[in-house]
Parts: structure tokens; C-alpha cells; sequence
């Protein structure tokens, strides 16, 4: 791609590539996976080429030893449509003994992974990729590091420049790296092209099992309004049947879900599980989110305007940003992002959480001064109920808003920073 953004992922490819013989890229369509492993490939094959394409993967199948040969790194795109070369990629490795061999990448997880006999352990290493963050498109200033939140520093103030309608506009146009290339009005178009891909085609594709598209569009809209929450499958399940013309089993609405997870469009969110002070059931249930937000405003045919003029709604496809770009950075810090809410109702609405144990606590609040507080008492209380002689107590807390003048640190510690702010 011209004007290539660089990538978080590029750090953690190449870093990866020192350490082991193979590295599978995975995530959605068009969130830029091959563009970025093209960067550091040497040579490469593109499984779905609309005029080599069949032969490579004929050719896979036959002798995938000649497939592999070539200049290292060596990238073999969309990968999955011939799952054998997972033992193929394995094998080679084990026997060219040498590290930064090949670069997988797969918007699919592959139909026929029984043909895959090896779990790759030792020889390939996984790496997820997701539409961009807003550090990443440009979006951000990234005054504010969550590396560095990690360090707690004393003083904190970095003025931020967006905007409640910038914040609109980035929800519904998505991390989309091509849209972040393009004139306002055309960005806007690629999530509902995204979403009509997933609805009329990808849902169907990724193990042959034809789908109905209106059936996809009505899981899709469900999906959309339950974002951020623990809502069962079963009621989003109950929520299609009622505009369903055809009577429709609990087992085929799960069948859809796991393959909208299968294409990297479902991304749900686990539960964190502290050590409390006293005994409080945790709730375990995952929360509900899609990959990137623009897909929930394209499923329920909204644009920043109606966002704007709706704030209950805005609210609710901010916080699928901010675990957007969340989920990027902590990957930076080898972290993951998780939620928390007890029998209680106290929630907090994400906690990354790094393997070395440190973890900060983030609420997530349009902004204001009654919501920011509304946060800082979230945290407070949570805090409160850690039992930090069981476990560290939080490197921070945080108010993620969208709107503010500054990211600023408050007497009592807690920060308060603008998503436009933020950076890995």
C-alpha cells in the first residue's frame, strides 16, 4: 500500500521473527495483515490471487516442499485455504533449523484444521492483528503512554484536540486502513462494504455452510445493540427469532456466532478475576463486543450524525473503541484487556492486565465532570476491594473519555485521559 502506516504489529513480527522458524497473522479482512508482513517478507504467495491463486494451491497440495522454497522471510498469504500447509511450514522448520523462516497470514480459521496434525508448538507463534488504533491512523497524538501509566508517573498534562463530532466521525468510519487514507464521505463507505462482505459472502465461505444473509443482518443488529454487555447468547438468539419468518434452533444461531468469531469479526471480551477482600460472586460471562466499532454502526445503518443526536448510543460504540485500541497496545505490552463486574453491579469496564502480573483499572465515560466522577467512584470502590496481600495492587486507574481539553493526573491518582491521547 502507498503511504504505509506504520504498524504496532511491525515491532512484534519482527521481534518474532528473531525467535522462532514461522509466525501466523491473523485477524479480520482488510485490517492490513498482509500489507504489514509484506513489509518484512522477502518473497511472497498469495494463496487467493484471482489468476495464480488455483495453481498455488494446487501446486500446495502436490508439493508444498516447492511452495515453501524461496527467499526468507517467505509469506504465504490467506494460508488457510490449504490447511496441510500448516505440517508442510512445521516441517520445514524443524528441518531448516533457523528462525524467521515464513510468515503465515489468515483472515479464516482454516475448514479442514483435522488435516492439521502438528499443533506448531516451538516452531510457529501466533500474532493477532485488528483494524488500526487511533495511534496508529493518526488520530491520536499519543502524548499519553499506557506503557508509561504503568510506571506511574508523578505529573501528568497533554492537551488533546478532538472533538465529540471527530470521535463520531472515527467510530463509524473504523480503523479500516484504507479508509484512513481516503476523503471523509468515501471512508465512511468501507465499513457498510465490510459489513455487506460479511452478510452476503464471508459468513458462508469460511467452511462452505451456505448462510441466509438476512438472518446474518438480524444476528449482526442484535449483536450491535449488545455491545460492552454480558447479554447471553441465547437472548440474542431469542432477539432473531422474534423478526425470524422461519423457525430457527438455538444450535443454528450458535453455528452463526462462532463463525462470525471464525472470520475475526466477533471479538468478545473475558472476565478478570481478582483476589477480594471478602467473598463476592464475580460474574463470568464474557462481554459482547465486534472487532472494530464501525461494523455495530454499519449493522444497525448508522453515521456520525445519528450518533451525535443519540448519546446513549454514542456511549455505547465508544467503549468498542477504546477496547479496540486497548487490545492493540496491550498487545505492545504483552498484556490482555478484560472486564470486571460483580453480583454487586460494580463493573469496571476494562483491566489490562500484563503477564508479569501488574494490571490497571479503566472506566470508559463520554466525558463531563458527573461522568468522570461517576468513574473515579467505580475505581475507588474496586480498589478497595482488591486484597493486595494476595496480589499488586493496580499500577493505575484511569477515566478513558472522548472528549477533554487535557489528560491530566487528579489528586487522589487517578487519571484522566482523552482516547485522543492515548498510544501503546
Amino acid at each position: 500500500m502507498k503511504n504505509y502506516k506504520p504498524r504496532i504489529a511491525d515491532i512484534l513480527l519482527k521481534k518474532k521473527l528473531e525467535g522462532v522458524g514461522a509466525v501466523l497473522i491473523e485477524g479480520p479482512k482488510w485490517c492490513g495483515k498482509t500489507t504489514t508482513a509484506e513489509q518484512q517478507a522477502k518473497s511472497v504467495i498469495y494463496m487467493d490471487d484471482t489468476e495464480e491463486g488455483a495453481n498455488w494451491q494446487e501446486l500446495a497440495v502436490l508439493n508444498p516442499k516447492g511452495v515453501l522454497a524461496g527467499e526468507t522471510p517467505r509469506l504465504i498469504d490467506e494460508w488457510q485455504n490449504v490447511p496441510t500447509l500448516w505440517d508442510a511450514v512445521r516441517f520445514e522448520v524443524d528441518h531448516r533449523d533457523d528462525d524467521g523462516q515464513f510468515i503465515l497470514t489468515g483472515s479464516a480459521v482454516p475448514v479442514d484444521d483435522d488435516k492439521m496434525k502438528h499443533s506448531g508448538t516451538g516452531r510457529i507463534s501466533w500474532l493477532t492483528m485488528r483494524p488500526m488504533s487511533l495511534w496508529e491512523s493518526g488520530e491520536s497524538n499519543g502524548g499519553v503512554s499506557l506503557r508509561t501509566l504503568f510506571e506511574a508517573p508523578e505529573q501528568l498534562f497533554v492537551e488533546n484536540k478532538l472533538k465529540l463530532e471527530d470521535i463520531a466521525y472515527l467510530i463509524c468510519r473504523g480503523g479500516w486502513p484504507r479508509a484512513t487514507l481516503q476523503k471523509n464521505d468515501v471512508a465512511l463507505g468501507r465499513a457498510f462494504d465490510y459489513y455487506d462482505a460479511v452478510v452476503k459472502k464471508d459468513i458462508s465461505r469460511v467452511d462452505g455452510v451456505r448462510r441466509d444473509v438476512e438472518r446474518t443482518k438480524r444476528l449482526m443488529r442484535s449483536y450491535a445493540r449488545n455491545q460492552g454487555s454480558q447479554t447471553p447468547i441465547s437472548t440474542i438468539a431469542d432477539d432473531v427469532r422474534a423478526n425470524d419468518v422461519d423457525s430457527v434452533d438455538d444450535k443454528t444461531i450458535y453455528a452463526y456466532v462462532a463463525a462470525l468469531k471464525k472470520i475475526f469479526v466477533i471479538e468478545d471480551m473475558e472476565a478478570w478475576n481478582p483476589n477480594l477482600r471478602s467473598k463476592t460472586a464475580i460474574r463470568t460471562s464474557d462481554n459482547r463486543y465486534f472487532v472494530d466499532p464501525s461494523i455495530a454502526t454499519a449493522a444497525l445503518g448508522l453515521g456520525p450524525n445519528d450518533l451525535i443526536n443519540d448519546l446513549n448510543t454514542f456511549g455505547l460504540f465508544f467503549e468498542t473503541l477504546c477496547v479496540r485500541d486497548l487490545r492493540v497496545y496491550a498487545d505492545a505490552l504483552d498484556g490482555q484487556v478484560y472486564h470486571y463486574r460483580d453480583k454487586s453491579g460494580l463493573e469496571c469496564d476494562t483491566v489490562v492486565h500484563l503477564r508479569n502480573g501488574s494490571y490497571g483499572l479503566i472506566e470508559i465515560k463520554l466525558g463531563g465532570e458527573k461522568l468522570i466522577q461517576e468513574g473515579v467512584n467505580a475505581l475507588t470502590e474496586l480498589t478497595g476491594k482488591i486484597d493486595t496481600t494476595k496480589m499488586k495492587a493496580p499500577a493505575f486507574r484511569m477515566v478513558l473519555t472522548a472528549v477533554g481539553k487535557f489528560a491530566y493526573r487528579r489528586e487522589d491518582g487517578i487519571y484522566v485521559v482523552p482516547i485522543g491521547c492515548l498510544k501503546d
